[in-house]
């Protein structure tokens, strides 16, 4: 199962943010045990840097930024992205991206904690605890 994680699924881990935590490290676990194909947005990367950058400091943003390259993927983001991105009924543009760069690479879902953001997607949005929740019935099976 291919994966985007959107920005916050990933900053409740790097920035230890409770509630979200336990269920957002179980999610990044199974990506590491390759349970889930996990993707990030070439965008997310540059923002998850800058944000940890400014909460914490710059040699814990680098540290962090490579050890999710060593586990994620990377969806790519081109000029027709971006343009899709701009005529979405999605209204945040960051969720608009990284939801056309999902659904052109034929990612099968985006896990997020705002699923109210994503009303229009066209590919299957989850909170992380349904997804882990679907991925326990899968294992099951």
């Amino acid at each position: 199962m291919k994966i985007l994680f959107d920005i916050n699924i990933i900053l409740d881990v790097m920035l230890i943010r409770k509630p979200f935590l336990n269920s957002a490290l179980q999610l990044l676990v199974e990506v590491e045990k390759k349970n889930i194909d996990g993707f990030l947005s070439a965008s997310s990367i540059t923002t998850i840097h800058y944000l940890i950058e400014n909460a914490k400091n710059t040699k814990l943003a680098d540290e962090k930024v490579a050890e999710l390259l060593k586990i994620f993927n990377l969806s790519y983001i081109d000029k027709s992205i971006f343009e899709s991105a701009l005529s979405s009924k999605i209204s945040d543009f960051e969720d608009a991206l990284i939801h056309e760069s999902a659904y052109r690479q034929e990612i099968d879902g985006i896990v997020t904690r705002n699923i109210k953001d994503f009303k229009h997607a066209k590919i299957s949005i989850y909170d992380p605890d349904e997804l882990l929740t679907l991925l326990n019935t899968m294992n099951e099976e």
